[in-house]
């Protein structure tokens, strides 16, 4: 049995590695860990993904190396006992990856269901890629955003299990880099509440925006306080992609969550389970 956390624990449910699209090791990536104060620190490398939509193999865990990613991990959690490490993917939804993401994240403990990737596995695009903004540039943001919460629900609604949706208004990234939505967003935030809320999902609260330019959180304020309204459980993360990035504001992001109204952040055990943290 893991032993119990105490309230306010800190938990990074959202962590990468060079297996993926990180620059760290998971012995580098433990050593940070240990030294942040981490008690539980869940893995989640970006799960493989078809050919078509990483074609070099640089933003996901390649097929042929799940085997020795999985053994790096676990060598990582015997040389480190007193740091709880849990097992996981971040499983990127698009059309048709149903088979795909329960074939190649078989044995994890914590699936992250995200959406990046618009349109069709052979015909689609990043939304999140600053070096290729075509797609901002032919739909116009605030299509992006209308086809970003359909895929996002569709994810949400799907059967894969997902034990949490990793950075729900993904496409805020670029705002900063010149394509801010021009609509109210509130009537697309409502769609996704519903159905977080519809389907049972977690939603992770993460600190990653503060890094990556957009200046507030993964999600923003008014979208986590209809969360809240709603019921929805949150998840805390990081999304560390480098080891000095692990665990970076999670106790800021606590307080913010305390403040909106959370008065719980939902944890992965290294046995399974789930429970339900006190936040201080």
């Amino acid at each position: 049995m893991p032993r119990p956390l105490a309230p306010g624990s800190i938990v990074d449910c959202h962590t990468h590695t060079r297996f993926s699209d990180g620059v760290g090791t998971f012995e580098e990536n433990a050593r940070a860990a240990v030294a942040a104060g981490c008690a539980v620190l869940v893995s989640t490398d970006h799960l493989t993904l078809p050919e078509a939509m990483d074609p070099t193999g640089s933003v996901q865990v390649v097929e042929g190396e799940l085997v020795a990613h999985r053994a790096a991990w676990e060598a990582a959690r015997e040389a480190h006992p007193a740091l709880e490490m849990v097992f996981g993917f971040e499983c990127d939804w698009y059309p048709g990856c149903e088979e795909n993401v329960m074939r190649w994240s078989a044995g994890a403990q914590v699936r992250l269901g995200s959406v990046h990737w618009l349109g069709e596995q052979d015909d689609g695009a990043w939304i999140d890629d600053v070096n290729d903004q075509h797609i901002w540039r032919e739909l116009g943001p605030d299509e992006v955003w209308r086809r970003y919460v359909d895929a996002w629900c569709a994810a949400c609604e799907s059967p894969l299990p997902f034990d949490t949706m990793a950075h729900p208004d993904l496409p805020e990234r670029m705002r900063n880099e010149g394509f801010p939505a021009t609509i109210d967003l509130a009537p697309l935030w409502d769609r996704m509440v519903a159905c977080a809320h519809d389907t049972g999902r977690r939603v992770e609260l993460s600190t990653a925006g503060w890094r990556k330019g957009v200046g507030d959180w993964y999600p923003a304020h008014g979208l986590l306080e209809r969360f809240c309204h709603a019921g929805v459980p949150i998840t805390v993360g990081s999304d560390g992609h480098r080891p000095e990035d692990l665990c970076d504001g999670i106790t800021r992001a606590y307080a913010h969550a305390w403040e909106v109204g959370y008065r719980f952040v939902e944890v992965p055990r290294a046995d399974g389970s789930w429970e339900s943290m006190p936040l201080q």
